[in-house]
């Protein structure tokens, strides 16, 4: 059994913008870093699954053109509520605090806290898992995470500090003597340093 997780290739928005479930379109560089990805993939795979999102569908259309694809709501990224497409920097201070200081319990205003989407996260990965037969996961930043500290056992709190995935990256999960076990075959930033989360000291 393989799975391999693929990040969504770099969004169409200004950085330093707090984006979540936002419907992004990707950018000029699209066919680019689809060529840097499928070199790292098998010749077979029997399900591909995706976020509905187009930043994740049109690379796993474009990768996988004779699947029919599997999208699923649940491996959406993190729902931002009213913070959705604000500058970090504009965000409320006292607003933003609490998320700041306890992401993965704190819920965002009228979105999700990181607790909530990793549950929905794994919960569709282990369906995905049991049927132990060759599937790409196309997804988000936040999805990836949540299924590698899922597999490694890792807090989530940590896993944004442990898991660096870059756009694009591409991570293969195999089970070995009955234990997942993952390897990156390809993470390299094109976009530089991502900003998800203020700046400013106060």
């Amino acid at each position: 059994m393989e799975i391999y997780l693929i990040r969504h290739t770099t969004p169409a928005v200004e950085k330093g913008i707090c984006y979540g479930q936002t419907d992004l379109d990707v950018t000029e560089t699209f066919e680019e870093e689809v060529n840097n990805i499928k070199p790292w993939l098998p010749a077979s795979i029997d399900k591909v699954y995706s976020s509905p999102l187009q930043r994740c569908r049109k690379l796993a259309e474009s990768l996988f053109p004779q699947h029919t694809l599997s999208l699923h709501s649940d491996l959406m990224e993190l729902n931002c509520g009213r913070w959705e497409m604000q500058s970090w920097n504009g965000i409320p201070k006292t607003e933003m605090q609490p998320w700041l200081d306890d992401f993965v319990n704190v819920v965002v205003p009228e979105g999700e806290s990181y607790a909530i989407m990793h549950e929905r996260v794994i919960n569709r990965f282990k369906e995905i898992s049991e049927q132990e037969q060759p599937a790409v996961i196309v997804a988000h930043g936040g999805v990836l995470r949540s299924i590698l500290a899922h597999i490694t056992n890792t807090p989530i709190k940590e896993s944004f500090d442990i898991f660096s995935c870059h756009y694009g990256c591409v991570v293969k999960i195999a089970k070995v003597d009955d234990q997942l076990q993952h390897e990156f075959l390809y993470n390299v930033s094109l976009a530089g340093k991502e900003w998800h989360r203020p700046t400013r000291e106060e």
